[in-house]
């Protein structure tokens, strides 16, 4: 089968004059040629396409692809995860992972935890802050955690995004809305375990490829899941398999919330205990990263024995069955 490969390179946007921080959620060469070299060892031709922008200029020159290996984040827009799927339906091409609808939802994390709400999944209480008027509305207990309402990868969370105050929720809200140029979600924040657990397949063929606990290493004073600790994790947190009553309670929360927004082929549930020990909901990634080393999904594959791989064929079993 030909596989063509959509991605959002980083080396290619720095090149252009954006930031480290603007192509945070980009990917490494490292990663395109992780995922070349395991479709090729599983029997499958590949094509690097690249952006939104160079997929469409090569289908107006008439290229064609058995199916599209899609990862690409997009740059701007609420909209912009979506983009490439919605390209490859217009021209009834087959792709990996989820479809518009879904890639739309989940990176608006407000819209989508009321979503979730409604499906009756526990998720901490919540509001969005679309402009500075909106700060004195808010009326939750302390402490807050505050973030972007559509980033990923830990973009714009540090040690600042657990407020305790008044004072700190207005002025960290106030930045985040004009650093970010967006609204920012303010949630409770959860003292318990932090958990994240991977998903494979589609409906009701999607099953948990395993659930991990971010254990923060001892010298770690903020125990935030941050972009600058996801990208060195081995310097600071030891990822375990937690218990099985724990896995089991996971998995049951993270499929839940994988059939009812219609996830495919492959994703990532974020999960944290409540001051109860109750699992809640935090936010679904179904675009998750797909580095062989440094990334969430992969990682949970590792530590439950199976190879990176099975997982990509997995991810391909699952994406031409629905084709």
């Amino acid at each position: 089968m030909i596989i063509g490969l959509t991605f959002d390179l980083q080396s290619e946007y720095l090149a252009e004059g954006f930031t480290r921080e603007e192509v945070a959620e980009f990917d490494k060469e490292e990663t395109i040629f992780g995922i070349e070299q395991s479709l090729q060892r599983l029997g499958h031709t590949t094509l690097r396409i690249g952006s939104v922008k160079r997929l469409t200029e090569r289908l107006v020159k008439g290229e064609r692809w058995d199916l599209v290996f899609n990862i690409c984040e997009g740059v701007y827009g609420i909209g912009r995860e979506a983009q490439v799927p919605a390209i490859l339906d217009a021209y009834r091409i087959p792709y990996t992972f989820s479809d518009p609808l879904v890639l739309s939802l989940t990176l608006h994390k407000g819209i989508m935890k009321r979503v979730v709400r409604d499906m009756g999944v526990a998720t901490p209480d919540f509001n969005v802050i679309s402009a500075p008027s909106d700060i004195v509305a808010i009326a939750m207990p302390f402490p807050l955690f505050l973030k972007p309402v559509a980033e990923g990868s830990g973009k714009a969370i540090s040690e600042k995004s657990v407020v305790h105050n008044r004072k700190e929720l207005e002025e960290q809200a106030l930045h985040l809305l004009e650093s970010s140029g967006q609204p920012v979600l303010a949630e409770e924040f959860l003292p318990g375990r932090e958990f994240t657990t991977g998903i494979i397949g589609t409906g009701d063929d999607a099953s948990a490829l395993g659930t991990i606990e971010i254990n923060y290493n001892e010298h770690v004073k903020t125990k935030i899941y941050s972009y600058d600790i996801k990208n060195e994790y081995e310097k600071f947190v030891t990822y375990i398999i937690p218990d099985t009553a724990m896995c089991e309670q996971c998995a049951e929360l993270a499929l839940t919330v994988w059939r009812g927004i219609g996830g495919r082929d492959a994703g990532r549930v974020d999960i944290r205990l409540d001051k109860n020990g109750k699992p809640n909901f935090i936010e679904l990634n179904p675009l998750a990263g797909m580095n062989y080393i440094h990334s969430d999904l992969p990682i949970i594959a590792y530590r439950n024995g199976l190879t990176y791989d099975y997982l990509m064929e997995r991810i391909i079993r699952s994406a031409t069955q629905r084709s």
